[in-house]
């Protein structure tokens, strides 16, 4: 396992080789990294060739009502170069997050991510996006590569075999390639 010193952008590149190097050693062909602007996915689609590569990225109305974080046109490019885009809710709080907002109190899916977040926030994102990529059917079920970060850019790389949101505890988590030590 390799550690970065601290989390963030700056390790994004590093991140990506690195997974690439533990997919082709492990004989693994899917990726799925969080990509809210594309450009992430513009990075793994250099690194990735050959593999089949999946960007998640925000719900439509995360930020803004009824704006999209990843624009139109980076979309369609993404997807003319191969690259499967899943615009999802996140897995782990979706509706939740409204629910404790408005009402207060503690549900399963958030105390779920807090819990993963022990690990950093890419952990958390990583397992999330596979859940997402799943449900979106972007994936064969196979063993994946995720990749996430903390912010902007990816920070943390984890072999994972993916469940959809129905059989979340199916989850393996089976390797942690690459994540910041401190977060």
């Amino acid at each position: 396992m390799n550690y970065f010193d601290s989390a963030g952008k700056q390790n994004t590149v590093k991140t990506l080789e690195l997974a690439f190097q533990r997919a082709r050693q492990l004989d693994i062909s899917e990726v799925v990294v969080a990509s809210s602007s594309g450009e992430t996915a513009f990075q793994a689609i250099e690194i990735f060739k050959g593999f089949d590569i999946v960007a998640v990225t925000y719900h439509c109305g995360f930020s803004q009502p009824f704006e999209k974080r990843m624009k139109d046109e980076v979309r369609k490019e993404l997807e003319e170069k191969g690259v499967k885009v899943i615009m999802a809710t996140h897995a782990l709080s979706g509706v939740e997050r409204s629910v404790a907002k408005k009402h207060g109190g503690l549900y399963p899916a958030l105390l779920m991510a807090d819990t993963l977040k022990l690990f950093g926030q890419g952990t958390k994102v990583c397992v999330e996006i596979a859940v997402m990529a799943a449900d979106g059917g972007a994936l064969s079920g196979a063993d994946i590569v995720a990749v996430g970060g903390s912010a902007r850019g990816a920070d943390t790389a984890l072999v994972i075999k993916p469940a959809h949101q129905t059989g979340f505890f199916d989850i393996k988590v089976r390797e942690i390639i690459c994540k910041p030590r401190d977060f």
